[in-house]
């Protein structure tokens, strides 16, 4: 069971921080139940999960082991064995991880996905928790395909989150990219600039076109200079500045240059749309 849903935490006084902490806030909460035999390749998977979002995202990030803290509930046999399971899964993954002893939840131990921003300081965004308590405090039960009439057992919760915060992870992308979002990411992909008010119609048309096909586009129908139209649309950080003169328009083409000023010529306009399909398909 998974959800989007919206979360209030009251924070203490000078807490709140930006996006990176709030009293209101989105969560991608989701609720595994699975048998104990269950347990290893649910979290393999989530761990997999993780280590494909964080890497579509570049973003660098640690695990950590949180045991069992001072005030907990359920019995240490449950808390050594929840323990197990969930080092038996770190040791399995490719990545390091490091133990936070007594900072687990008071119904379970969990493994902490910290993020290192851009200014190294470390978030925590993903988690994953293993929950023996709330299925008995629910007096959960199941019946396993070979299980005789009255025989059931009890299943295992685990709590995971791959973004954790909406808010947070939103945070750290801005800060990482610095205002340079990758094109699959980018809310200004491209920018059309007419050279002069004879091709405003072909620019806005072009960027219909872009439009259409799944692409942010923006046209500049200012009286502005061309080499300040273009310093804006660097400014403001489009993936590509997409000049169009008379030569473009007769052709149906566009003169790419990128936010870096690197000039890659005449395109046609088809051509370059298959172009931005793909580097978005690709994640670039």
């Amino acid at each position: 069971l998974a959800d989007f849903g919206v979360l209030h935490r009251n924070e203490p006084a000078g807490a709140l921080n930006g996006l990176t902490r709030m009293i209101r806030f989105q969560q991608d909460d989701a609720h595994i139940f699975c048998t104990e035999e269950q347990i290893g390749d649910e979290i393999a998977n989530t761990l997999d999960f993780i280590s494909v979002v964080y890497g579509r995202l570049g973003l660098d990030y640690e695990l950590h082991l949180s045991t069992r803290p001072e005030k907990f509930v359920g019995t240490i046999e449950q808390w050594d064995n929840a323990e197990l399971h969930l080092q038996r899964a770190l040791n399995a993954s490719s990545k390091e991880w490091k133990v936070k002893p007594g900072d687990g939840a008071f119904y379970g131990p969990k493994i902490d996905v910290a993020i290192v921003d851009a200014l190294r300081r470390r978030h925590q965004c993903a988690t994953i928790q293993l929950d023996f308590q709330l299925p008995l405090r629910f007096d959960l039960h199941y019946s396993g395909p070979e299980a005789v009439a009255g025989d059931f057992r009890r299943p295992v919760l685990i709590h995971r989150a791959v973004l954790g915060s909406v808010e947070r992870m939103l945070a750290m992308l801005i800060e990482g990219c610095a205002g340079k979002w990758p094109l699959w990411l980018s809310p200004r992909q491209c920018a059309l600039l007419p050279v002069s008010q004879d091709q405003m119609a072909y620019a806005a048309a072009v960027a219909r076109e872009l439009q259409a096909a799944g692409i942010e586009a923006e046209a500049d129908m200012s009286d502005n200079t061309l080499q300040k139209k273009i310093r804006g649309s660097q400014l403001a950080q489009f993936n590509y500045i997409l000049v169009v003169g008379r030569e473009e328009e007769a052709a149906r083409s566009v003169n790419v240059r990128t936010r870096d000023n690197v000039v890659h010529g005449q395109k046609p306009v088809a051509e370059f749309i298959a172009q931005l399909r793909e580097e978005v398909a690709a994640f670039k």
